[in-house]
């Protein structure tokens, strides 16, 4: 396995800054009463607090009854989280979640603001050989250029991942499918459980480790 050595590490945090943000936040409402002599000025503000509950429902899979009902690795605690925080809490992402650390990605994916991430189980990272996956974990170019190769701008919606995209890596990468069947990749990676919220990207978890 030979990969090209990143030449855009920089860029790469750069563009992602650039990112259309998703909002969370929701919008306040403002009624003013009427002035007349001897009339008071009300003012009126109502909240929506974000729809965690409903996170679960979003998504679909077969491995998706592998994520915990509760806590911070379920469905709704990794939705109040940034990408990078949300998968250290998820039981299936630990390899990932320690590839990203060596990177130094952590900040660059907590801080951007929309994103897709195909994310690789750890028994994904099984399938390499570990020989190959020390020596990619211990040189940081070719890992960030791995890690970056599975991120896509924006936050891809089931009706929109499939198709071409470019990655963060500066590579392409095509998704087939639709409904709740999915492939990524040359590899033919499976989604095993896809369209997962955090609090700035769209997760979907894949059985094989993608290859620029």
């Amino acid at each position: 396995m030979k990969l090209n050595t990143i030449t855009r590490t920089g860029s790469v945090a750069a563009s992602m800054a650039l990112l259309l943000g998703l909002g969370l936040s929701a919008c306040g409402s403002e009624d003013t009463a009427s002035g007349s002599e001897g009339g008071s000025k009300t003012s009126e503000t109502t909240e929506a607090a974000p729809e965690t509950e409903e996170a679960a429902s979003q998504t679909f899979g077969e491995g998706c009854k592998l994520i915990p009902a509760d806590g911070a690795g379920s469905f709704n605690g990794m939705s109040t989280a940034p990408v990078a925080s949300a998968a250290s809490a998820n039981p299936l992402l630990k390899t990932l979640v320690t590839a990203v650390g060596e990177a130094e990605l952590v900040d660059t994916l907590n801080s951007a603001d929309a994103l897709t991430v195909f994310a690789p189980t750890d028994d994904a990272f099984k399938k390499i050989p570990k020989a190959d996956l020390d020596a990619v974990l211990a040189d940081k170019a070719t890992l960030t250029k791995v890690l970056t190769h599975h991120v896509v701008a924006g936050q891809l919606s089931p009706d929109e991942v499939a198709g071409e995209h470019e990655t963060l890596a500066g590579d392409m990468i095509t998704v087939e499918g639709e409904g709740e069947e999915f492939t990524v990749g040359k590899e033919n990676a499976k989604v095993l459980c896809g369209n997962i919220p955090t609090a700035n990207a769209t997760v979907y978890v894949v059985d094989t480790v993608l290859m620029p």
